[in-house]
């Protein structure tokens, strides 16, 4: 198993440590829902090949792909807040290996040892508001009018 991973990466080597003992290394085949929406977030994986779609379902439409993932990649952080289920659905665009991390163990480990907790909750708040960033920049290019220049343009 690596361990070269941007989010591992982020994290104090005695967290990292920690947080691996309680990984394995799975694989889904191309084509493989890994979970739906709504679904109760039990699990999250850190990809280390592959690549996988995050989409959200669109009433009488096919799925809307908002991100994809692949290497070193954080998939799932709904199992860190309550109600731990997931907000989007995934799926293996490709064959992934990944490492699988059991949501219940990873939390109490967070619980036991406040050191590990603030490593891990920290690395996946830099995941979120870089998925957050990323997202905005999204809707700002679907939404912004046809040849207009971006507002930071206009900040210059």
């Amino acid at each position: 198993m690596s361990t070269r991973h941007s989010i591992l990466e982020q994290m104090t080597p005695e967290a990292r440590e920690a947080l691996l003992a309680h990984s394995r290394q799975v694989t889904f085949p191309a084509g493989t829902r890994i979970f739906k929406e709504r679904q109760r977030a039990e699990n999250f994986w850190i990809i280390e090949c592959g690549a996988v779609d995050l989409d959200t379902h669109v009433p009488g439409r096919r799925n809307a792909v908002i991100d994809t993932l692949g290497y070193g990649d954080l998939l799932g952080w709904s199992w860190m807040f309550r109600p731990f289920t997931w907000h989007l659905g995934a799926v293996a665009t490709h064959d992934v290996i990944a490492l699988e991390f059991d949501a219940a163990a990873v939390r109490d480990l967070c619980s036991e040892n406040s050191d590990v907790g603030r490593s891990v909750s920290t690395a996946v708040a830099a995941v979120i508001a870089d998925r957050l960033d990323a997202t905005r920049t999204r809707l700002l290019d679907l939404f912004a009018p046809r040849g207009s220049a971006t507002p930071l343009a206009h900040a210059r």
